[in-house]
């Protein structure tokens, strides 16, 4: 199966460069298995039997983009020995922080730019004051940087002051003040993510009231978004891609929910594409949601057999993107595709602020 199989034409002015007024305003393109309905996300209750469980993600974003100025040596190639043969070089730096990748909270993974300049043993400082300065410790297969904080009083609460919105790179302008309340869901909890479960952004209280009203269960799990969620498709064959793993945790109440209703043949309803990823990787082993904490590395593509996913609530996701193809695992990659095509056609608003898709399986 090829990446390329995986492509189609959207216009940049399709591309969601900020959010709605109103949360719920977004449209929502229902897809089930006789065609396409175009509807309001606020209609999003109504489309649901009664005996759905709906399973959020309540991750929260953190502000995970760091701008700074780098600071380090490079030796002369003809005398690396030589210590007057050694330039200091300067320049300023960007770092997305993507994962903690220990039980030290100074140690992280992370993408840096400019990425072909920035070395081992180099030192980057953030903030007006270096409020925050790091070392990078090692360098990863596709570029990702391994890299160690100074130990702080406060790292949280710095990174809160200094740090920035990771919004997409699609998402042509500085962030804003009003990102941090609209890039993150109104139920997100638990902090770890560098990127929001878009799914969620179109919800407000009124919507999740509705819920409660017609007696759907909810319920929640946390996955923090990290490169396995964004990260681009280096290879041309969609077999050999891997995935990086990210972070998730069910409760045994959650678990024996879930797991309660598939019993019952009722349908679980996932809230985003991460929620599928969570889910479908804690049964991948015995069919069942298992309790406790893990790290998903399940890549979904056609030919997957879905476990415990029955419906989901989605954005539209770029070409070539394994999101996109597990989408189209669910869904079916033609009619996904037949369902893209005519969110073109119509002008509905795409990527992470824009509008949204049911898909019924």
């Amino acid at each position: 199966m090829l990446v390329s199989d995986f492509n189609y034409h959207l216009p940049q002015e399709l591309i969601a460069q900020g959010p709605l007024a109103d949360r719920a305003a977004s449209r929502l393109l229902h897809v089930f298995a006789t065609g396409l309905l175009d509807d309001q996300f606020r209609n999003f209750p109504d489309l649901l039997r009664r005996d759905d469980l709906v399973v959020f993600n309540n991750t929260k974003v953190f502000p995970a983009r760091l701008f700074g100025r780098r600071f380090g040596a490079k030796a002369h190639p003809l005398s690396p020995q030589n210590p007057a043969s050694r330039e200091f070089l300067q320049g300023k730096v960007e770092v997305l922080l993507t994962r903690q990748i220990s039980e030290d909270p100074n140690d992280w993974e992370c993408l840096v730019r400019p990425g072909r300049k920035i070395g081992v043993g180099e030192r980057l400082f953030f903030g007006e004051k270096d409020e925050l300065q790091a070392e990078v410790l090692a360098r990863a297969e596709f570029g990702e940087r391994h890299i160690r904080f100074a130990p702080v009083t406060d790292f949280a609460g710095i990174l809160e002051r200094v740090g920035h919105v990771p919004l997409p790179p699609y998402i042509d302008r500085a962030d804003r003040c009003t990102d941090r309340e609209r890039y993150q869901t109104i139920y997100a909890r638990s902090r770890g993510s560098v990127a929001a479960p878009t799914a969620g952004l179109h919800f407000t209280p009124e919507i999740l009231d509705r819920l409660k009203q017609r007696n759907i269960e909810t319920a929640e799990i946390t996955l923090h978004v990290g490169l396995g969620t964004f990260q681009p498709i280096h290879v041309e064959r969609v077999e050999e891609h891997q995935l990086h793993k990210e972070f998730y945790e069910i409760s045994a109440e959650v678990a024996a929910r879930v797991n309660r209703a598939c019993g019952e043949n009722r349908r679980v309803v996932a809230v985003g594409t991460t929620t599928v990823r969570a889910l479908e990787h804690s049964a991948q082993s015995s069919g069942e949601i298992q309790t406790g904490r893990s790290e998903a590395d399940i890549f979904i593509y056609p030919g997957y057999q879905f476990r415990i996913a029955g419906a989901l609530l989605t954005n539209f996701h770029l070409p070539q993107s394994s999101l996109l193809m597990l989408v189209c695992a669910f869904g079916g990659q033609q009619r996904i595709f037949d369902a893209y095509r005519h969110a073109v056609e119509q002008k509905y608003r795409f990527y992470s602020y824009g509008d949204c898709m049911l898909a019924e399986r």
